[in-house]
């Protein structure tokens, strides 16, 4: 990600994202260029997009791959999540970004990885209505489920080959760790 050196708000990022070619996320008045996904992180972002998508069919719920904003108004960010679910109806309201998903995932990039587990993680807890954060790795076939527990702690659960399944409580979602990788060449 590169930088750009000129504060912008909310409203002026939103409006240049319109308008730009490239893709930025945004961090309390600063924006990053986001670079290009490797053909296996697309292909695993895409396969979860479709799994989900067929699971919530009909339930009002709504998934959504790496084109749409997740905001986070009380870090005053804006990130692009690789998928992202919301049953919240006020999330209608907006069309270029949601501020009240269920679910997010993040699938991981040699380039991210640092920054997806910690520092945007943080961000991303302060979103009250977020149950559950899913990290998927691209060098190994692992998910690594992070979920909000009746106290308001993040309690981490790991999905490998051994496990052969993988479940996402907030969507109470199951299904095999295969077809979650099909076709995706590990990094």
């Amino acid at each position: 990600m590169v930088a750009s050196s000129q504060y912008l708000t909310a409203e002026d990022y939103l409006q240049l994202e319109v308008e730009s070619p490239v893709k930025h996320e945004y961090f309390d008045g600063e924006v990053y260029a986001m670079a290009g996904a490797s053909d296996g992180h697309v292909t695993i972002a895409g396969n979860l997009f479709a799994l989900l998508r067929s699971h919530v069919r009909g339930t009002g719920y709504r998934v959504y791959i790496s084109d749409m904003k997740a905001r986070i108004e009380a870090r005053n960010r804006f990130f692009y999540p690789d998928v992202m679910v919301t049953c919240d109806p006020r999330d209608q309201d907006t069309a270029g970004y949601k501020r009240f998903p269920k679910l997010v995932v993040e699938v991981l990039s040699e380039s991210t990885e640092a920054f997806d587990r910690g520092d945007k993680f943080a961000d991303y807890q302060a979103l009250e209505s977020l149950e559950e954060y899913v990290l998927i790795n691209t060098r190994h076939q692992r998910v690594e489920c992070f979920r909000r527990n009746g106290v308001g702690l993040w309690v981490l659960q790991y999905y490998t080959p051994d496990t052969q399944t993988f479940h996402l409580e907030s969507l109470d979602f199951t299904d095999i760790i295969a077809a979650l990788y099909e076709d995706a060449e590990l990094e």
